[in-house]
């Protein structure tokens, strides 16, 4: 099987995975412990239009791997030739890898306090420990280092969109979490705010 073949069905298994993880991970917690931990804010504000935009990107993404495992749709995502090339396309594999590993452990670490937006109701403990002292959005981190990977696993227009566009929406959710974090934990997230960088 060639490097190109390989990537194109690692891709669409891939997110199709992430999905069916990320999903079925919320729903045990929710059976478990009564309440969602996926937060969508209040409708029309700036956390519920970055997770809006999340999804749709998310889908697309989602929708263009899968397509792509049973058809050439490459021409129509605007593909950079140069950089399409196997060891390329490798190391966005080994990147979008390395992001899951880092996003797992992290959502394991933060265990039940872990949450997917700004949560207004069952607040979570300050998690400041372990990777959290080094950064204060190590997650965010970790996603935006699996958005890099998705543009070198798949270099094209498309997934340089997808890049950008999701950069800009984690770099506006950090700033309305840690608003939102400020305003709930007070003068000990403030400390901590001092005390660790945003992203290293």
């Amino acid at each position: 099987m060639s490097v190109e073949l390989f990537t194109r069905h690692f891709l669409g298994t891939f997110f199709l995975l992430i999905g069916v993880l990320f999903a079925t991970r919320a729903m045990g917690l929710s059976a478990r412990l009564g309440f969602s931990h996926i937060q969508y804010g209040r409708s029309g504000s700036a956390a519920w239009w970055n997770r809006q935009l999340f999804n749709i990107f998310r889908a697309a993404i989602l929708g263009v791997c899968l397509v792509r495992m049973f058809a050439d749709i490459d021409p129509w995502l605007g593909v950079f030739s140069w950089l399409y090339q196997p060891p390329v396309l490798l190391l966005g594999v080994f990147m979008l890898l390395c992001s899951f590993g880092l996003a797992s452990y992290l959502q394991a670490y933060m265990h039940e306090d872990w949450r997917s937006g700004i949560a207004v109701e069952n607040r979570p403990g300050l998690v400041t420990s372990g990777p959290y002292a080094r950064s204060r959005n190590p997650l965010f981190l970790a996603v935006i280092l699996g958005q890099l990977g998705f543009f070198l696993a798949l270099p094209s227009v498309f997934s340089l969109a997808c890049l950008v566009v999701g950069v800009w929406v984690i770099r506006r959710q950090a700033l309305a979490e840690e608003s939102a974090l400020a305003e709930s934990y007070g003068e000990p997230y403030r400390q901590y705010r001092q005390r660790v960088p945003r992203w290293l």
